[in-house]
């Protein structure tokens, strides 16, 4: 990849977490650890701390261990995003984007990612999918990589499953598309704030 494609991603990136404080409040509530360590010392107008993300420098090596427990790559933008920053869960309106918590190598994103629903996970990675994110506000629906919709250019369609499908039925059912990939989904992310 040059360094022009490499520059085009970061600023994407950059405008993509801009957006966060945009679309959520971004409150640092007691029972979010990963919240509560990104949280700033000040106290809002309501009385409570507010987190943002952190900006960071991760090695990519810090990937290898990951990719050894996942059944495929991410997404090169999504790979940058978590090489790039550190977050607490965030509501995108479109979208909540599973946390990738402070620390020197990924092992709590591997977490969001595996460990934390162990039942949606075996069925997600059994069928070709990989989550990221849930659905908005309460929705407890998984996001996902569609992982047998890999581009040349190694990005994936973004889908939304039904959890109580794979809870109750141990089944897997797609019930929207939210985006053909994860730029995609990112560039209507980064839009959506432009109009706050």
């Amino acid at each position: 990849m040059g360094k022009k494609e490499l520059t085009r991603r970061q600023n994407l990136i950059d405008q993509f977490v801009a957006s966060f404080k945009k679309l959520d409040e971004m409150t640092a509530f007691d029972h979010d650890p990963i919240a509560i360590e990104l949280a700033s010392a000040e106290m809002n107008e309501f009385g409570f701390r507010e987190w943002r993300a952190k900006e960071v420098n991760t090695n990519p090596a810090a990937l290898d261990a990951l990719y050894a427990k996942l059944p495929a790559r991410f997404p090169p933008i999504y790979e940058q995003l978590v090489l790039s920053y550190r977050w607490a869960e965030v509501d995108l309106r479109l979208f909540r984007l599973l946390p990738n918590p402070p620390g020197s190598d990924l092992k709590g994103l591997q977490e969001q990612i595996i460990t934390r629903d162990p039942a949606i996970w075996d069925c997600l990675s059994k069928s070709g999918y990989m989550q990221f994110g849930k659905g908005p506000d309460m929705d407890y629906d998984p996001v996902c990589f569609d992982l047998s919709s890999r581009t040349k250019n190694g990005d994936y369609r973004v889908v939304k499953v039904d959890h109580e499908e794979i809870l109750c039925n141990d089944r897997l059912k797609v019930v929207a598309q939210l985006a053909a990939s994860f730029e995609d989904l990112v560039l209507e992310t980064i839009g959506l704030a432009a109009k706050k």
